[in-house]
């Protein structure tokens, strides 16, 4: 992130904090990717927990992340600065709703969902092109998050696992 930028958000700042994915975002290389891994600690709870607990989480984030990532995005003066990754947290979490989790399913739904969120498939790229705001900047990795869980699912089903 350029200076002008960097001076422009602060993680002693709560919303930019999280917006910024708990500082992972700040990572110069694949923010994304990085931010999608700061979130997987988010799932131990999970293991212990209804998945209803998981889909509530999941909504919660969401709807946080509309107002996080659009403040945050108008604080820096930018659409969607790559840096902005709450997106990625809420949509990890939304990959694994309903989903035995392991060591297996982890990595798998991992490498779904950013597949998904990098390649932008129909009708992710239009969400991402043109929605605006917060909701444009979550509705993206939201449906991501989506796409990524079916798949998964589709997997588990089929593979037996």
């Amino acid at each position: 992130m350029d200076k002008v930028l960097r001076g422009r958000v602060s993680l002693k700042n709560p919303v930019h904090f999280l917006a910024l994915g708990f500082g992972s975002g700040l990572i110069p290389l694949m923010p994304g990717t990085f931010g999608s891994l700061a979130a997987l600690p988010l799932l131990i709870p999970f293991l212990w927990l209804s998945p209803y607990a998981l889909l509530l989480t999941a909504v919660l984030a969401s709807v946080l992340g509309i107002y996080l990532c659009g403040k945050t995005a108008d604080d820096m003066q930018v659409h969607d600065h790559g840096s902005i990754v709450w997106d990625e947290v809420a949509g990890i979490l939304l990959t694994f709703l309903w989903i035995p989790l392991s060591p297996l399913t982890v990595l798998l739904g991992f490498v779904l969902f950013r597949f998904f969120d990098i390649l932008k498939p129909w009708p992710i790229k239009p969400i991402d092109k043109y929605v605006a705001g917060g909701l444009g900047i979550m509705l993206d990795d939201i449906v991501a998050g989506i796409m990524a869980c079916v798949s998964l699912h589709a997997i588990l089903l089929l593979t037996g696992l």
